[in-house]
């Protein structure tokens, strides 16, 4: 059902950084909101437990209630509020660098403008959910040396409101992410999705899906095209008017994304990091990176190393 958002206050607030995975529970009362004009670098995922929300990215928005996922893609201008007339808002959230092979199992619930509600969740699948957020929610704090935190517990309410953590070390983040990955296959595997949301192409998907899967690859349009059994260009027009973007930059920001979790996660040289990821010139590989991330593969390294 189409909202407006139009009259949500306006108080800006920063978004914590690209490379890193910060996941919290909140629990807000009326009058909480935020507004980024310039959106997010990252990806941020929004559980829903109780109370009522209001979420718009770009011109698509949507309401949340309990057990409605939404998710908030980078690079779009975005707000969120508590609903007017409810009394709360409770819900997890993580601000993080989304997997490439989430794309494809979001994809049905896209509202437009990088917007996605998950809703329809059955029940029984609430508490699973929840569990898995306090499990990450443990997992971020780990800092490599002995066993991770436990986690706090198993019935909904045995953690406070207002916790956050940041995953700052690799196995930490890399929990944190696996954890997200099941909430994300749960709440997608399990939901209905509402009438009038996207339908792609299964060929298409089945693309996007070889792309996340080895963006490493010497993909092309063509061997992309003949592995699903289409022309080039007709593969090409699918592609670029289903997902909103070339198959070419699809493949770019897939490479970008998989270069800096081979930064963060291991000690490979940066040549060797360009060339694993696909990229046949350590100087092109560079000036990529430097244009998506906003610094040299060297200085995120160092900045993102565990």
């Amino acid at each position: 059902m189409p909202v407006n958002a139009e009259g949500l206050p306006e108080p800006a607030a920063p978004s914590p950084p690209p490379g890193l995975v910060t996941v919290g529970r909140f629990d807000e009362r009326p009058g909480y909101s935020v507004n980024r004009p310039s959106g997010a670098d990252s990806s941020l995922f929004i559980w829903t437990t109780d109370g009522r929300a209001l979420l718009g990215q770009g011109a698509a928005q949507t309401r949340a209630g309990a057990g409605d996922l939404v998710v908030l893609g980078p690079g779009v201008a975005h707000r969120y509020a508590v609903e007017p007339g409810a009394r709360h808002w409770a819900f997890w959230w993580v601000h993080c660098q989304a997997r490439p092979s989430w794309a494809g199992w979001l994809r049905p619930y896209a509202l437009g403008d990088r917007l996605y509600a998950v809703t329809g969740i059955p029940e029984a699948v609430h508490e699973r959910v929840g569990s898995v957020f306090r499990r990450m929610l443990a997992d971020a704090r780990w800092t490599g040396e002995g066993a991770p935190p436990p986690s706090s517990g198993t019935a909904p309410h045995t953690y406070e409101d207002g916790q956050v953590a940041v995953a700052k070390g690799t196995a930490a983040r890399e929990l944190a992410l696996c954890s997200l990955e099941s909430v994300v296959l749960l709440t997608t595997a399990a939901a209905r999705a509402e009438p009038g949301q996207s339908s792609i192409d299964i060929r298409i998907r089945r693309a996007e899906a070889l792309i996340a899967a080895d963006p490493g690859a010497p993909h092309t349009v063509a061997s992309l095209a003949a592995a699903v059994s289409l022309s080039p260009s007709r593969f090409a027009h699918l592609f670029s008017q289903q997902l909103g973007q070339s198959p070419m930059r699809a493949l770019l920001a897939a490479r970008l994304l998989h270069a800096a979790w081979l930064l963060e996660a291991t000690g490979l040289p940066v040549e060797r990091v360009a060339a694993a990821s696909g990229f046949s010139s350590p100087f092109h590989f560079n000036r990529a990176f430097r244009q998506r991330y906003g610094t040299p593969p060297g200085v995120y390294r160092a900045g993102h190393r565990g």
